[in-house]
C-alpha cells in the first residue's frame, strides 16, 4: 500500500478534478501490475495496472489508495474491470465520498466474491486525496499556504524587496509544490510588487497550474509576466462589482477569465472565491500571496496546511510581516498549528504545519 500511495503522489496536481490514485497488483508475492491516474484524470490507475498485468491479474491482490469507481463515465467502472480480470482480494486505503461511488465500488467487488479490506494506511491516503474529498464534502479546494520569510518572520523589506529570501534548493522545492497543485493564488499586491510568472520550471513537461489573482478593482498591470504567457497558462482574476468596465474589457481581450465575487468586511469574500474555484474543478490550491492574503485565509479558517521557508537572514521590525493583522489580543484567540515535518536546505529550514484538532472543529 505504501508503494501504491507513492505512485499516486506522482501526479498530484495533474489530474483534477479527479483524484490521483495509485494501484498495485500482486500475485505470488510478485508485483505484476502497477499504475497511477494519468494527467487530466484518464486513464485511471486500475486500468493501467490491469493492462500491465494482463492475464497475470487473475488471482492477484489489488492494493488501491481509493475505492474503485462504480459509475459509467468516459470509461467503464474500474470495480467491474477488477472483477472481470479475476482478482481475488482488494486492499483499499480509503472510501470514495463521491455520491456516485461511496461504497458501491466495494459492493460490486464483494458481490463477485472478492475479499475486501478497507483502511490500510488510510491516514496517508486521505491526506493525499484531501483535495478531492474536500471538493465533495466542503465544496472547496484543499488550501496550502506557502510563506517564505527571514529568520525574524519578514517576507520583504520596508520597500517591498523580497528577491531572494530563500536559495536555489528551496525555490526548486517550491516549483515541485506548484506542480502538485491545480492552481496558484496571489493577491494584487504580489502582482504589483513582484511581477511573478507563477509557473512550474525546471521539472520537465507538466500541466501548468491555473494562476489565480485577487484584485477587487482590477488595478493590476496589463503588461506583466502573467499576460506574456496567458494563452499557454490561464489567468483567472477574482474581483468585486466595483471594478471598472474598461478594466474588465482589457483583461477579457487579453484572454483572462473574470469572476465577480461577493464582498465582506475584509474585501473580496474568500469563501465565495473558494466555492467558485471548486465549481471549476480546482481541488488543490497553493497560496503564494502576501501578508494580506495570508491573513484573510487564516481569518476565514480556510488554511489546511502551512509550508514555511525561513532563510538565513534578518530584516528587522521595519520589514513586512509574513502574515497581516489577525486581530489577536489574547493567546487564547490565536490559531494553533501542529508541526508535522521539517527539512533543511543548507541555511534554510522548511516546516510543514497542519491545524490542530481544535482548529479543525471551528
Amino acid at each position: 500500500m505504501a508503494l501504491a500511495i507513492s505512485l499516486g503522489r506522482r501526479n498530484l496536481g495533474q489530474t483534477s478534478p479527479n483524484p490521483s490514485v495509485g494501484c498495485i497488483l500482486v500475485k505470488n508475492n510478485v508485483i505484476v501490475g502497477r499504475g497511477y491516474t494519468a494527467p487530466n484524470g484518464r486513464p485511471h490507475a486500475e486500468t493501467q495496472a490491469l493492462k500491465q498485468a494482463g492475464l497475470a491479474a487473475k488471482g492477484a491482490t489489488a492494493y488501491l489508495t481509493l475505492e474503485p469507481c462504480s459509475h459509467e463515465g468516459k470509461t467503464p467502472p474500474c470495480a467491474q474491470a477488477l472483477v472481470k480480470a479475476g482478482i481475488k482480494r482488494a486492499i483499499i486505503a480509503a472510501i470514495d465520498p463521491d455520491t456516485r461511488v461511496n461504497g458501491k465500488g466495494i459492493s460490486i467487488l464483494e458481490a463477485a466474491g472478492i475479499e475486501v479490506k478497507v483502511g490500510v494506511l488510510s491516514d496517508q491516503a486521505t491526506l493525499d486525496h484531501a483535495g478531492f474529498f474536500y471538493s465533495q464534502s466542503k465544496c472547496r479546494p484543499w488550501v496550502t499556504l506557502k510563506l517564505a520569510a527571514s529568520i525574524d518572520g519578514k517576507i520583504a523589506t520596508t520597500i517591498g524587496d523580497s528577491k531572494w529570501i530563500t536559495g536555489t534548493s528551496a525555490r526548486h522545492f517550491v516549483h515541485n509544490m506548484r506542480r502538485k497543485h491545480d492552481a496558484i493564488m496571489v493577491g494584487s499586491g504580489t502582482v504589483n510588487f513582484d511581477d511573478p510568472s507563477l509557473n512550474v520550471r525546471e521539472l520537465g513537461t507538466c500541466i501548468q497550474p491555473y494562476r489565480i489573482v485577487l484584485s477587487s478593482n482590477l488595478e493590476i498591470p496589463i503588461k506583466s509576466n502573467l499576460t506574456k504567457t496567458i494563452q499557454e497558462q490561464p489567468v483567472w482574476i477574482f474581483h468585486s462589482k466595483e471594478a471598472s468596465e474598461k478594466r474588465k474589457s482589457e483583461w477579457l481581450e487579453l484572454g483572462a477569465k473574470l469572476f465577480e465575487c461577493q464582498v465582506d468586511d475584509f474585501g473580496i469574500s474568500i469563501k465565495d472565491i473558494m466555492q467558485k474555484l471548486s465549481e471549476k474543478g480546482i481541488t488543490r490550491l497553493l497560496c503564494e500571496g502576501g501578508c494580506t492574503l495570508a491573513a484573510s485565509l487564516i481569518r476565514s479558517e480556510l488554511v489546511d496546511e502551512i509550508v514555511t521557508f525561513h532563510g538565513g537572514l534578518t530584516i528587522g521590525a521595519d520589514g513586512i510581516s509574513s502574515i497581516g493583522n489577525l486581530g489577536v489580543c489574547s493567546l487564547n484567540e490565536a490559531k494553533r498549528w501542529r508541526l508535522d515535518r521539517t527539512l533543511s536546505f543548507g541555511a534554510e529550514v522548511l516546516n510543514i504545519w497542519h491545524p490542530t484538532d481544535k482548529y479543525k472543529e471551528n
